[in-house]
């Protein structure tokens, strides 16, 4: 299994699970969404597999700084753009297990995710 996991170096929850798959010595490579970078190919490729809404962090402080316009009307191509230009709305962290065929998603550092990981 080949795991990626995407985040921010700065962020409680990132550096949470990045102490978990260490200390279960869980092979993975992080990428730093916001020094890194990441594309809108990366962002359509986890909003298919985890779905956008599940995705898009409406939490964030960059989602509150948006305009009205940018929020209204949202669908999946608009939330993709947004993600995309703005990798902070992408909610944290986004596991991406890959392998035979589409790879898996999972967003978040919850008990499932973990036991997902573990197998």
């Amino acid at each position: 299994m080949i795991l990626s996991m995407y985040g921010l170096a700065n962020c409680d929850t990132c550096r949470k699970a990045r102490k978990w798959l260490d200390g279960e010595g869980i092979s993975y490579t992080f990428v730093d969404v916001r020094k890194d970078g990441i594309g809108a190919q990366d962002v359509a490729r986890w909003a298919e597999g985890a779905g956008w809404e599940t995705l898009l962090n409406k939490r964030s402080t960059t989602w509150r700084e948006l305009s009205d316009d940018d929020k209204a009307g949202l669908n999946a191509a608009r939330a993709i753009a947004l993600m995309a230009a703005h990798p902070t709305l992408v909610k944290r962290p986004v596991f991406e297990l890959g392998g035979v065929g589409a790879p898996k998603v999972h967003v978040g550092f919850t008990k499932d995710v973990q036991k997902t990981l573990k197998s």
